[in-house]
């Protein structure tokens, strides 16, 4: 038990200061690409994989792995690229993602890195594989790109975005008419997905792209209105994102007087057991496990209506 709190503990206090972990990996090349260690459960040399009928191009098969049938998606051609050929050699990164378990095939793992979120970086527009990015980053004078695993997932089966008609019929915004929605995620895809599900509030709707920039944003609504509440109904936002992070973005928001009262939802296919010590060390009032469109709905509701603390 003392060793499970130890670990909690150092994990925690890389929260709002803005610090990742890389696990670095490589598909049929030379480049190097990177995925944050807290949605890794682990890597393993690539067993034995089960062909089954009528599986998306991109799943090269299925994996038993203690007791659980995990499919395995190729990363290399889920980005556009070419097979990986030698399984033999080739290993598996078993994650977990919208609360699902993947098993990502790569065709080689190299090292965990320790990171700022300063130092990632949107992709460079033009770049090959800029529409499976979600950021890019240095390490040791090379290029590491990081994958918008949430596109890829949504490619292969596609989430639905819509609140079913039951809570929708129970959505109100009745007094708060004059609010706005904020968002922030790095995903193009992911926020498509939430816009889609907060539509249904009947609601204006801002996004941007990464902390830094909600922040900078949030900051300009406040100075305008003179607290950002009059303005800004609920924030809602991703954890992994350039730049800033949401922990970081919500740490700055509950410690800065004009924006403080400002309710935050953190809203992240992020998974695992820190996630509670780290929302509740940075103050955040709500946590949400990626996706589903009802639980999002209502708790946006619920804090749009809370009353102003």
């Amino acid at each position: 038990m003392s060793g499970i709190l130890d670990s909690v503990n150092q994990r925690t206090q890389l929260v709002g200061q803005n610090r990742l972990e890389l696990l670095l990996f490589r598909l049929n090349g030379r480049q190097r690409f990177g995925i944050n260690v807290f949605k890794v459960r682990e890597v393993l040399q690539c067993p034995p994989l089960t062909a089954i009928p009528k599986l998306n191009a991109l799943v090269r098969g299925v994996a038993h792995i203690r007791g659980q049938a995990i499919s395995v998606i190729d990363l290399s051609m889920a980005t556009g690229g070419k097979p990986i050929q030698d399984l033999s050699s080739a290993f598996i990164i078993i994650a977990e993602y919208n609360r699902s378990v993947q098993g990502f095939l790569v065709g080689a793992v190299e090292r965990i890195v320790n990171t700022n979120w300063d130092n990632i970086m949107p992709p460079p527009k033009g770049s090959g594989r800029a529409s499976y990015l979600t950021a890019v980053t240095e390490v040791e004078k090379e290029l590491v790109e990081i994958l918008d695993v949430e596109k890829i997932l949504n490619d292969i089966s596609p989430l639905n975005s819509d609140v079913s008609e039951e809570v929708a019929k129970g959505l109100s915004s009745e007094g708060h008419e004059d609010k706005i929605i904020f968002v922030a995620d790095d995903s193009a895809v992911a926020r498509g997905q939430v816009v889609k599900a907060l539509s249904s509030l009947g609601l204006e709707i801002e996004v941007a792209k990464n902390g830094a920039e909600a922040l900078k944003r949030l900051r300009e609504l406040a100075e305008e209105t003179g607290n950002v509440t009059d303005k800004v109904g609920v924030l809602v936002s991703d954890i992994e994102m350039p730049e800033m992070d949401g922990y970081t973005l919500t740490a700055e928001v509950k410690n800065a007087p004009e924006l403080q009262k400002l309710n935050v939802i953190l809203h992240t296919s992020l998974s695992g057991v820190f996630n509670q010590a780290m929302v509740q060390k940075v103050g955040a009032d709500d946590f949400i496990a990626k996706f589903h469109p009802d639980e999002l709905a209502t708790a946006v509701q619920k804090w749009l209506t809370a009353p102003v603390k």
